[in-house]
């Protein structure tokens, strides 16, 4: 028996036209605002560098929160790889007193995607030098929970400083999550008491290859550390109630396209694809009724496809909020 939903959110990759990424952008800040005039709990987006997507969602997100008042905001994830843990310490802090304490920061680790081609860019002089273990997620995790990050506090001339970030924002602390796709990630994040970001991606290590039990494993063994901790599940949902016949069709070409990654593990890393959903809310409640991770979660953060039409993204969202939502026992 499934869970009854307890907090509905969205995932959205904000793409952008090279010649207007303004309209992109703000394509994605009106589908926020509608989130939130539609009930949901929670928007989330996705994070692309050198890419026609959100290159800096803590900036996005800053201008969200004074777009809105009660839907939480995150992030699925940043890629620490990129990133100073110092500096985006002080950027999240500092977004999260702006949104009210409404900022989930959601993180992952490991080289940044394309490394061989970036790294002279983003690390001249450290390239080799850089760490990107788990070790890159502890330093930003004790910046945001106020421990020392030097060994220095007090008055130098007209100048006060502290020893630890500035600014710190109360919660934030409880409220970072770490985006894992393998069982160790599973473990290390309840480990170190973060919530925990699942997707409609999974490392196939053992002999298994049944995606829903793969991931059931992980929540399972996350809960083993963190029994308190936050779990979230984002597999790609198309409710299709009220869409054109248009929109149908091109909704079910995108999933079928998409289905063959699905029948086995891809790659080196033997990275395994959930299907996506695609159906009325009633036939997608029944699918997800009978996913065995879904049935141990109750918070979800439903993945929207990248490359649909902003009218496509106001259909889909309007049908979770108002259909398939109340199909899975969740009620604004």
């Amino acid at each position: 028996m499934s869970r009854p939903l307890r907090k509905l959110g969205f995932l959205t990759i904000g793409l952008f036209d090279a010649a207007d990424p303004r309209r992109g952008h703000e394509s994605t800040l009106e589908i926020i605002e509608l989130g939130e005039r539609l009930g949901f709990d929670s928007a989330w987006v996705r994070h692309r560098h050198l890419q026609y997507g959100i290159s800096s969602p803590v900036a996005v997100l800053a201008a969200a929160s004074q777009r809105t008042s009660r839907i939480e905001l995150g992030t699925a994830v940043i890629p620490l790889g990129w990133e100073n843990p110092l500096r985006l310490a002080e950027d999240l802090a500092t977004v999260d007193l702006l949104s009210g304490g409404r900022l989930n920061p959601g993180l992952s680790v490991g080289p940044p995607m394309r490394w061989d081609d970036v790294k002279h860019a983003l690390y001249p002089d450290t390239a080799d030098a850089e760490d990107f273990s788990y070790d890159r997620v502890e330093r930003l995790l004790g910046f945001v929970r106020g421990e020392p990050a030097t060994g220095f506090s007090g008055t130098q001339g007209f100048e006060v400083f502290s020893d630890r970030v500035q600014p710190q924002s109360p919660g934030l602390g409880d409220r970072l999550w770490y985006g894992g796709a393998s069982l160790r990630s599973a473990e290390w994040a309840g480990e170190h008491r973060m919530n925990f970001l699942t997707s409609s991606v999974v490392k196939a290590e053992g002999e298994s290859t049944d995606f829903a039990e793969i991931q059931l494993s992980h929540i399972r063994a996350f809960r083993e550390h963190h029994p308190a901790g936050r779990i979230s599940q984002g597999l790609v949902v198309i409710p299709t109630d009220s869409a054109t016949p248009h929109q149908r069709a091109k909704y079910e070409a995108y999933a079928e396209k998409r289905l063959p990654r699905t029948a086995e593990p891809q790659g080196p890393a033997r990275m395994l694809f959930s299907p996506d959903f695609v159906g009325t809310a009633a036939e997608i409640a029944e699918r997800l009724h009978a996913h065995k991770a879904f049935r141990e979660i109750d918070e979800v953060a439903f993945a929207l496809p990248f490359t649909f039409e902003h009218e496509d993204y106001v259909q889909i969202l309007t049908d979770i909020a108002e259909r398939l939502g109340p199909a899975l026992g969740r009620h604004p």
